[in-house]
């Protein structure tokens, strides 16, 4: 029987790209993530950004401060099918293990919007 500790730990992927190795770390498959993102233009701000969730503060209060996209409401950008996102950004996010705001596992990634940092709340 596997260890059933997923998901305690401290470590988060925060290379850029995601996981290196394409694969979803033993995720099921899914079709739709609920997802949050912070969007920062500058690679400094999105550093400060990345220091506050290192220091345990909250995701979404986090994205309230930092994120510059329209969605503002604790950088949520609900359920969104596969496809649906940009091809970068969806690759990263449909790797993450869902998390919480208040201890999220996230990751970076960069496209032509700026630079992301990416949070999951659920699959299906």
């Amino acid at each position: 029987m596997a260890p059933k500790n997923k998901g305690r730990g401290k470590a988060k992927d925060t290379s850029e790209g995601g996981d290196a190795g394409g694969k979803t770390k033993g995720l099921k498959a899914a079709n739709s993530i609920n997802v949050r993102h912070i969007l920062c233009e500058k690679h400094s701000k999105k550093e400060e950004a990345l220091g506050k969730l290192r220091d345990g503060a909250k995701f979404d209060e986090v994205a309230r401060e930092y994120s510059e996209d329209k969605a503002r409401q604790g950088g949520s950008l609900g359920w969104k099918v596969r496809g649906s996102l940009n091809g970068e950004f969806e690759k990263v996010a449909y790797e993450l293990e869902p998390s919480t705001t208040a201890n999220p596992k996230y990751a970076e990634v960069k496209t032509g919007f700026g630079y992301h940092i990416i949070m999951v709340e659920g699959r299906k």
